[in-house]
């Protein structure tokens, strides 16, 4: 049988191979994304913290995402690795559930409740939160449903029986030398710094808040404040950066350490839980490990 005349055409083999190679390429680059996705680490700081009159040893864990890409064997992980780390204090960045969780967020409660500190843990809530028992109330996707605050309220009960306190526009005197104010969501709440931060007095302050956008427009200052919300873009590529990152200030607040208002120092984690698409790309999952000292 003759060949087919399509088999000799040089641009189509041409065409062909260019698809071959970006198939090849695209598998690749995914295989690699799905190992980076659940590859986490430390990244640790030493910080000075005005008002602290001793150490503070601070671990920050966001953006967990229960429920869809990860489940309970990743949070054991995470939450053995921070105990091994022996901090006073650990903080969760909110999106500790993921928004289309459809079971029950009961393994995930069962290894948070192995976390251990001297200080306490603390939580806020994140946009994913919302989501995850239903109070997403925004002009995209309408109204709320009527027992939505009922719901909240059950689950930070929940995270409350797990040992985990939720911060929602309140604060904690956790030392005679150290204040933690946490902020209710940005996207579906209405965050209150200043209430949040009212009764420190000359206490170091820490703001935990999911959201990294209200930085800019802090009534007051903070001596610290750390967010996550961004996973630091989930996925970057070499001399850009992320191609998305879910701030309306871009890469400004993407990742590491920024600066808000009124001169406020704010740390934005990448985060440990995936969102969207199960991988990331040169931005790997961390756990912030913040070492606070007495300044001078």
């Amino acid at each position: 049988m003759a060949a087919s005349p399509r088999s000799h055409d040089p641009a189509r083999r041409r065409a062909l191979r260019v698809l071959g190679t970006g198939a090849g390429v695209t598998l690749a680059l995914g295989g690699a994304g799905a190992a980076q996705a659940y590859r986490f680490g430390f990244t640790e700081h030493r910080r000075p913290l005005i008002g602290l009159t001793r150490p503070v040893r601070a671990a920050l864990l966001t953006d967990l995402h229960y429920g869809l890409y990860i489940a309970a064997g990743s949070v054991r992980a995470w939450v053995e690795a921070t105990n091994a780390a022996r901090p006073d204090l650990v903080l969760l960045g909110g999106d500790q559930l993921d928004a289309r969780l459809q079971d029950s967020p009961g393994p995930l409660l069962a290894e948070l409740s192995r976390l251990r500190a001297p200080l306490g843990v603390y939580g806020v809530w994140g946009n994913h939160d919302y989501g995850s028992f239903r109070r997403y109330a925004n002009q995209f996707l309408g109204r709320a449903p009527a027992d939505r605050e009922a719901r909240r309220e059950a689950m930070r009960r929940a995270f409350a029986d797990a040992g985990v306190t939720i911060l929602r526009d309140e604060g904690r005197a956790l030392r005679d030398d150290l204040w933690l104010g946490g902020v209710d969501d940005l996207w579906h709440g209405q965050p209150d710094p200043a209430r949040a931060l009212a009764g420190a007095g000359k206490r170091a302050t820490l703001l935990l808040s999911h959201n990294p956008d209200i930085l800019p427009d802090l009534p007051l200052a903070a001596g610290l404040t750390l967010c996550g919300h961004t996973h630091g873009g989930q996925v970057r590529l070499p001399l850009f950066g992320a191609p998305v990152v879910p701030s309306r200030y871009g890469q400004r607040f993407a990742m590491g350490w920024v600066e808000g208002a009124h001169g406020t120092p704010g740390y934005v984690s990448r985060g440990l839980g995936l969102s969207g698409l199960p991988f990331r790309n040169l931005c790997p999952p961390e756990i912030a490990l913040l070492n606070l000292t007495p300044p001078g």
